[in-house]
């Protein structure tokens, strides 16, 4: 059975490089973690995570037209476990605009809240000819 795109499937790493690891899947092809796929954390050296033999779970990210095949391990546990908050799916531009709203928000209630302790001025005042 040929392997798709999303696909989560179990693999034999066969090769470690300085920039991923080789797995080698059930149907006999082979594809490419890249050291970026590896884990959640910052990997500097493959070795620390994947030995070869190891057995894996991959899925499979894309298929390029020349038949190269690009898998993740860090993937396999992202859609194991739930999704992460909404507010990460939010691009950068989304981030900030709420950024902006959040804290105008709060400014207009901080100066409402210290102009209530003030008073509003006019009766404690004496006006001077």
């Amino acid at each position: 059975m040929p392997v798709e795109v999303g696909q989560i499937v179990e693999g034999k790493v066969t090769g470690i490089t300085r920039f991923g690891a080789f797995v080698q899947l059930s149907d006999g092809v082979t594809g490419l973690v890249h050291i970026s796929e590896v884990a959640d954390s910052f990997v500097k050296d493959v070795n620390d995570f994947l030995k070869e033999n190891d057995i894996v779970k991959v899925k499979v990210i894309s298929i390029s037209s020349d038949g190269k095949i690009s898998l993740s391990i860090r993937k396999t546990k992202e859609s194991s476990h739930n999704r992460k908050p909404k507010e990460n799916d939010l691009s950068f531009e989304d981030k900030l605009a709420k950024f902006l709203k959040d804290s105008e928000e709060k400014l207009l209630d901080i100066k409402r809240n210290h102009e209530s302790k003030r008073g509003s001025g006019a009766y404690g005042r004496r006006k001077v000819l």
